[in-house]
């Protein structure tokens, strides 16, 4: 036991020494989630769009009112009036403006007679996100423009009545979860994979061979290092994080106490994998020439940014075996739910037995000999 703290000792001053190594490990997760948080987060404020009138009545004044209450109040978008269809068509798709409402003459004398009236509205739907919003929020007018004046006494029409179970989610405090997975995994894989294949082309493998280090004691104290390296970046993450989504979770013991069940599990997960991917690699340009793939391939499909149930059948398959979806799912249920045990214990049994059974995998792998 001795020697196998003594190796935990010794990462652990390494990686201490070198502050860069620890801040540079949690600046990327922080950037994305002040970037990413704020940039998708957001709604659709000050589009651009164009209004041809070819009716001029009274029921066309009434629609480009209801635009202009749209500009001076929730601001979603700003009207340009267009005399030229062809021109607001044309401006559309190379992108001088977002959208253009064609309102078609006739078109009063058509809400009058209830002769199934109709306005255009033309977006550029390669940009899914700008065309959705605007697409959603003209129908929210529409619908508005076709209540009648005096309504019904008796509602004739199925309502549906929206209750939510927590309060507004912004889309910050939606990613601080992934921005925590994150942040554990580039610990292991600097704190971890490098440092470990580094030391290995060093030499100071070599210098463990000559003692009477076993194997289990030296991969046991390799391990532990990398885990206690990715619970300090996750808990320095979790409190940041916390503070800057404005999310209060951590003040409440019990979830802090969860949470570092989370967070001790997902170190133990990434490290136990990392260390089986590496055992058997020796040149030290490997870790580094992978580590954009498998951030790739392990923290997106991970419903991190986007829900797991909106992929593909073969992209779902990849985020059942992936420790990152039980991080980020067991994240959520703690930081935006507040769900208690029961909501992470599937999580946490996943988590566990993946780390534990990754280490077990890899220690015979591991080379006793030069």
């Amino acid at each position: 036991m001795n020697r196998m703290w003594a190796i935990t000792e010794r990462e652990m001053r390494k990686f201490f020494r070198s502050p860069v190594l620890m801040v540079m490990s949690m600046m990327l997760p922080l950037v994305q989630l002040v970037i990413l948080g704020n940039a998708f987060g957001g709604k659709i404020t000050g589009a651009r769009v164009a209004v041809v009138d070819h009716d001029h009545g009274p029921e066309s004044v009434r629609v480009k009112e209801a635009f202009d209450a749209v500009a001076a109040n929730i601001r979603t978008f700003n009207t340009i009036t267009y005399t030229d269809e062809v021109a607001a068509r044309e401006d559309v798709r190379t992108g001088r403006i977002d959208a253009a409402v064609i309102i078609p003459s006739q078109f009063s004398r058509r809400v009058y007679a209830k002769d199934a009236p109709a306005i255009a509205l033309v977006v550029d739907n390669s940009d899914q996100f700008m065309s959705g919003s605007l697409e959603g929020e003209m129908q929210l007018l529409v619908n508005a423009l076709n209540q009648p004046v005096i309504p019904d006494r008796i509602v004739k029409g199925v309502a549906l009545d929206i209750v939510e179970l927590y309060p507004y989610v912004e889309y910050m405090k939606y990613l601080l979860s992934g921005s925590i997975a994150l942040a554990m995994y580039i610990s292991v894989m600097i704190g971890g994979g490098m440092l470990y294949i580094d030391d290995k082309a060093r030499g100071v493998h070599e210098g463990y061979l000559v003692t009477p280090i076993t194997k289990l004691e030296l991969v046991m104290g390799l391990n532990i290092a990398g885990a206690a390296k990715a619970v300090l970046s996750g808990i320095c993450i979790t409190v940041i994080g916390s503070l800057m989504a404005g999310l209060g979770t951590f003040f409440n013991l019990k979830a802090d106490l969860l949470l570092l069940l989370l967070i001790l599990g997902t170190s133990i997960a990434f490290n136990g994998m990392m260390f089986l991917m590496m055992v058997r690699v020796e040149d030290p340009l490997v870790p580094r020439a992978i580590f954009g793939v498998l951030n790739t391939l392990l923290f997106f499909p991970a419903g991190s940014i986007y829900p797991i149930s909106a992929f593909p059948p073969w992209l779902r398959a990849i985020a059942i075996v992936d420790p990152f979806t039980y991080a980020i799912h067991g994240f959520k249920a703690i930081l935006l739910k507040d769900g208690g045990f029961a909501a992470i214990q599937g999580d946490l049994l996943f988590l566990y037995v993946f780390g534990i059974g990754t280490l077990l995998l890899a220690t015979p792998l591991f080379k006793r000999t030069l």
